[in-house]
């Protein structure tokens, strides 16, 4: 039948349905289809925006060793689709502007290398991408989406209505800051990243956060002998799955790095029962 005897009733029904069906298609990359920070978006379980912006406000202000600076946080659920983004200090120009994106590049590698069976960290990642690596060119395999990245004004940036939020960032981070998310059941609902200082200040302030979450109930990791995706420190060459060393710019005050992070499964554990 030629189209152009067909009646405009039956026209705009065809319209309605191919609109419908282009909606359909675009779920879960568009914020429209989303219901707000405030109202659980995602998976049951995610937390709100001002559940993780008390706790990251909370965290920093303790000793974590380091530079002592403010801290962007990012969460993805488990389809890589951003569902909050805060920060720590008073405005989005206190905490490196740039640590906005890196926090989501880590959420998102942290969601999209762990399983229901092994979580890894971004800190995990560090030695096997260096050249000669099992996994070098990891870090190129996903790029972040720049139109995702830098969409919106900047006055945005952090806010319950960031412009990131409803979309997929993509991205991967190959160093300390970026845990996965799992339920009190063991599900994985997405993925946590965190950004702003030294990286092994960032693997520090994004473990203390997902405890204080409730969201580090993983199954196992390859962080031995814990079995946790704890950052785990080089000794001599640098292989498997460890990570370099930072630094620290006192550690009267801010404490030391390596300690710090070492006694995390005991400070901080791991589990539901935790």
């Amino acid at each position: 039948m030629d189209y152009t005897s067909v009646s405009a009733g039956t026209r705009a029904m065809a319209v309605a349905l191919l609109g419908l069906l282009s909606v359909v298609g675009c779920s879960g990359d568009n914020a429209a289809d989303l219901t707000g920070p405030e109202a659980k978006r995602g998976p049951q379980g995610l937390p709100t925006f001002a559940e993780v912006q008390s706790a990251l406000d909370q965290i920093v202000a303790e000793e974590n060793a380091g530079l002592g600076f403010n801290m962007w946080a990012t969460i993805v659920d488990r389809a890589g689709v951003v569902q909050l983004v805060t920060f720590s200090g008073s405005s989005p120009v206190d905490q490196w502007p740039g640590s906005r994106v890196i926090s989501a590049q880590k959420a998102n590698t942290a969601n999209a290398f762990s399983l229901d069976g092994l979580a890894l960290s971004t800190a995990n990642l560090f030695a096997a991408v260096q050249p000669g690596g099992s996994l070098f060119g990891l870090q190129e395999s996903n790029p972040v989406d720049t139109r995702v990245a830098y969409a919106g004004p900047a006055s945005a940036y952090g806010k319950h209505n960031d412009p990131m939020i409803g979309k997929r960032i993509g991205g991967i981070n190959v160093f300390g800051g970026g845990l996965a998310l799992y339920s009190p059941t063991g599900t994985l609902l997405g993925g946590l990243g965190v950004s702003g200082d030294t990286s092994c200040t960032d693997h520090i302030i994004a473990w203390k956060l997902r405890h204080a979450l409730n969201l580090d109930n993983i199954p196992g990791g390859v962080d031995l002998p814990e079995h946790t995706d704890n950052i785990t420190f080089t000794e001599g060459t640098l292989d498997g799955f460890e990570h370099p060393e930072c630094f620290d710019s006192d550690v009267n005050v801010v404490g030391n790095h390596v300690d710090i992070a070492n006694n995390l499964p005991t400070t901080h554990p791991v589990g539901p029962d935790e």
